[in-house]
């Protein structure tokens, strides 16, 4: 299974997700309830809700980082056009690639790609030729019924059968949200070079998204519960034991695609879920009600992290949040829901590294150890998953209602860099002092190559490592900072304009 998936399959946590469909529609069976072409928009009023712009001032430091940063990107990248997983940057002869990719891995290089000729880091003629290539080489990639699968080598496309370096079984698979990332790079690439519109076009046109959706059965929600599975094996056609059900998650990004291009309905939206509801083990006791959308009966819940009404996301990491605004603009069609729960998402991130854990920093989200490996860390308190994601390696959890842990409780605390970049729309200023502090008391900063995955502040350990993902993250972030909309062209038009938006702008939450 992707190691970025954060449900189980044969986890309480899947099973919880599942029983919140059954709560709820054996509750309401009780009680009836009543680029350029993008600047204009980017240009638009934003509410106090949404986005607030760098200084002018950080600018000429932001456009360094991104071009290093797009650097470790082209480091990354094969003869065949695709971003392998990870380079090393330990060593004195320059990084060294791995030899595996994933469909998200080669996402992160396309719209890296048009986001460095948006900021004139590379000319439009190296685009199309880089684009093209990578287009080509994904033409070619195994695919089954539409999608690609999850581990292909890099190096010469082949499917992994094999993990590099230990031999160990790779099963093939394919995964809905790693798809989602492919899908979202190969649609901003399409808009960029329109010469390559029509091979897009085909490539996609049998990626259709109702091959990983479950229809929604009242009389059956366990079985039935409207939403995406985490993927399928091919060989045997067998699905994952859990769905997708938590709605402030990465994997949103497939549904909006997939209501955006109609192989989805849009009821599926409101069938995702806010918290989960008040019934079932969580990490905090939900406040909120029930309401009616669309028709749908919708436990539109919350939780409280010091003082602040927020919608968790599954592990309370930052890019389960806040990597889908870097492409589909949520805070400025969502103001007073979307734009809310962001900025408070942001907020709690802040205040768990630089007061409850007393870190001196902040900023948590799937990573590599810097030690080696890899873990999800997040702020627990603000995930539904009871025990969910640390931000330290050691695990130090929270639980609702206890007393805090204290401050020395959390050991080997880990910082990731990527982390403060999905914030820089919430909280500039804060996010680039956190940055610049990360590179000058610990040297996360590689000249030429941009910021290296993670950081132990307690020990000072920096990962050896930069990730495609992590990496690609950035790339989006900075691209959105520098040049608002310069990514978001494809999100904001066609399906995305006249099914998506009408969606965003009818939820409330509960916050």
């Amino acid at each position: 299974m992707d190691r970025r998936t954060f449900i189980t399959a044969a986890g309480t946590g899947a099973a919880a997700l599942s029983l919140g469909a059954v709560s709820a529609s054996s509750a309401s069976a009780a009680q009836s309830a009543p680029s350029l072409a993008a600047a204009p928009a980017a240009r638009s009023v934003r509410s106090a809700h949404t986005a607030q712009p760098v200084h002018a001032l950080d600018t000429p430091l932001l456009l360094r980082w991104f071009r290093d940063t797009y650097h470790s990107i082209e480091a990354m990248t094969t003869d065949l056009g695709l971003a392998t997983d990870k380079i090393d940057v330990s060593g004195s002869g320059g990084p060294v690639q791995s030899r595996q990719t994933s469909p998200t891995n080669i996402g992160c290089g396309l719209w890296s790609t048009v986001a460095a000729a948006g900021l004139g880091v590379i000319s439009e003629a190296t685009m199309h030729r880089r684009l093209e290539r990578t287009v080509r080489t994904v033409e070619k990639l195994e695919r089954h019924h539409g999608f690609w699968l999850n581990w292909y080598d890099a190096h010469d496309g082949s499917v992994l059968t094999e993990w590099p370096g230990t031999a160990d079984p790779v099963r093939p698979f394919l995964s809905s949200v790693d798809n989602a990332w492919l899908i979202t790079g190969l649609r901003i690439a399409a808009d960029a070079s329109p010469a390559l519109r029509p091979r897009v076009a085909r490539i996609l046109a049998t990626a259709d998204w109702s091959y990983y959706y479950t229809p929604y059965d009242p009389a059956d929600p366990v079985a039935g519960p409207g939403q995406l599975r985490g993927g399928f094996w091919p060989d045997t056609e067998e699905p994952t034991g859990h769905h997708y059900g938590a709605l402030n998650t990465e994997p949103r990004m497939a549904s909006y695609l997939g209501i955006a291009d109609g192989s989805l309905p849009a009821d599926h939206y409101w069938h995702l879920l806010r918290t989960m509801v008040p019934e079932n083990e969580q990490e905090q006791h939900p406040q909120g009600s029930y309401v009616a959308m669309d028709g749908i009966r919708v436990w539109q819940g919350h939780y409280t992290h010091r003082g602040r009404k927020i919608v968790p996301s599954w592990g309370g990491s930052m890019f389960e949040a806040l990597m889908v605004p870097l492409f589909v603009p949520e805070a400025e069609w969502s103001p007073q829901s979307w734009g809310l729960t962001h900025r408070r998402y942001v907020r709690s991130q802040i205040e768990h590294g630089m007061e409850e854990a007393e870190y001196g920093y902040w900023g948590f989200s799937p990573a590599n150890i810097p030690e080696g490996g890899y873990q999800e860390y997040g702020v627990d308190a603000i995930g539904m998953q009871v025990d969910g994601y640390a931000s330290n390696t050691d695990r130090t959890y929270t639980t609702d209602g206890a007393p805090l842990p204290p401050a020395s409780a959390f050991t080997n605390g880990v910082v990731t860099p990527h982390a403060s970049f999905l914030a820089l729309p919430y909280a500039p200023g804060e996010a680039i002092a956190n940055l610049r502090a990360l590179d000058r008391e610990f040297g996360a900063y590689h000249e030429g190559l941009g910021f290296r995955d993670s950081v132990n502040v307690r020990t000072g350990r920096v990962s050896d490592y930069m990730l495609a993902l992590d990496q690609g993250m950035i790339a989006a972030a900075l691209a959105q900072a520098i040049r608002p909309g310069l990514l978001q062209r494809p999100f904001r038009t066609g399906g995305f304009r006249s099914k998506v938006r009408p969606l965003l702008a009818k939820e409330r939450f509960s916050i």
